[in-house]
């Protein structure tokens, strides 16, 4: 696999500054001794908006004169990755008795477990501890963000545990700010805090699924054997980049290429774009299901052409 254009990772801060990227990117937090407190105090909190241009697709995020998320991120590409052998696979475009086209999209999900996110911070003062208790998945990669990025303390000041993960499917995988700023407001108060997600909030805040769009190509020859796949895809990331998102849409996916078809040539063009979404991640097996619908798509889009 060879990087096109390097992987760019803007800043995600706990709350927003300055600027707002996307429905449910959190402004304000609210501590309270009970919820119905706090939703009252949420209520009084007023923020002067103001609008600015704003792009949802991945295509569109890419084309000249998209609304720009990022400065870092000229035209809101996050990364360009080429895999495979594009040279052989063009030969093969070429030679082709029949060339296949279809334009797929993998629509975007929204991961709606049973349980939804939930949290008790504590902090020992005694020790300088924090302690997070979680309904999470790949605890140690979230320790080691919260100890090395955010707090900037040894990991072991930081306990996470999770007893009870309540389904996840890869969407409980990653750091969320809820769980920097439970920790820090158990820290700042002295006291236990918990947090748990309404539905609402998991619609807008907790990471969501696929968003692949895809041109793929077969050529074939007079017999209608494949004789090599050509893949474009744009993954949309949404407006900051999660745990595992480039993975998940750019290797994953791309790995995966061609299911469990004999193709001798196969050549993938992945392009990840910024949007004014909630961010994208793994999902149920996190790049393969999308890749597997793309070559599945073309393949019967090759038998109704060569049925005719």
């Amino acid at each position: 696999m060879a990087a096109v254009t390097p992987l760019v990772v803007p800043p995600r801060p706990a709350l927003a500054v300055g600027r707002v990227r996307h429905v449910g990117d959190p402004v304000a937090f609210v501590v309270a001794d009970s919820v119905e407190a706090a939703r009252e105090a949420a209520e009084l909190i007023e923020v002067d908006y103001e609008s600015l241009p704003a792009v949802v697709d991945g295509k569109a995020a890419l084309a000249k004169g998209a609304p720009a998320l990022w400065d870092q991120a000229p035209g809101n590409l996050a990364f360009h990755l080429q895999k495979g052998d594009h040279a052989a696979v063009a030969q093969a475009m070429r030679n082709a008795a029949h060339v296949v086209a279809v334009e797929v999209m993998n629509n975007r999900v929204i991961v709606v477990p049973l349980e939804p996110r939930a949290g008790i911070a504590r902090y020992d003062a005694a020790t300088g501890t924090m302690d997070l208790e979680l309904t999470g998945q790949g605890l140690h990669g979230i320790r080691r963000q919260l100890a090395e990025f955010v707090f900037k303390v040894p990991p072991e000041r930081i306990h996470l545990q999770a007893p009870d993960v309540g389904g996840g499917f890869g969407m409980k995988n990653f750091l969320y700010p809820e769980w920097v700023l439970l920790l820090w407001a158990a820290r700042k108060l002295g006291r236990p805090v918990r947090w748990i997600a309404d539905r609402a909030e998991e619609f807008v805040s907790g990471a969501q699924g696929r968003d692949i769009t895809a041109t793929a190509k077969l050529a074939l020859d007079a017999t209608g054997r494949i004789l090599a796949l050509d893949v474009a895809m744009v993954a949309n990331l949404g407006a900051y980049l999660s745990g595992n998102g480039p993975g998940a849409s750019a290797v994953a996916a791309s790995t995966a290429q061609g299911g469990v078809y004999d193709i001798p040539a196969i050549a993938v063009d992945v392009r990840g774009a910024f949007t004014n979404t909630v961010p994208v991640d793994a999902y149920r097996g996190a790049g393969k299901p999308e890749a597997n619908y793309i070559v599945e798509r073309a393949i019967e889009a090759a038998a109704r052409v060569l049925a005719r």
